[in-house]
């Protein structure tokens, strides 16, 4: 499976997970990225993205 999973940072510099399996990102308006898994789960946070690295499956967004 090709799914990765999104990290959120803090100001602190902390990880923590956002979302499992995910399988869209998408920008929204307002400074906004959306997160859809494969189940359908949904996330809408406000952050930009830091990293991403597709072959570990692993993306990293910082809160704005």
């Amino acid at each position: 499976m090709c799914e990765a999973t999104a990290y959120i940072v803090d100001k602190d510099g902390r990880e923590e997970v956002l979302l499992a399996d995910v399988d869209v990102i998408e920008p929204e308006e307002g400074g906004k990225i959306r997160l859809v898994s494969i189940y359908g789960e949904q996330k809408v946070v406000e952050a930009e993205l830091k990293s991403m690295s597709l072959v570990n499956h692993r993306v990293v967004l910082a809160r704005r």
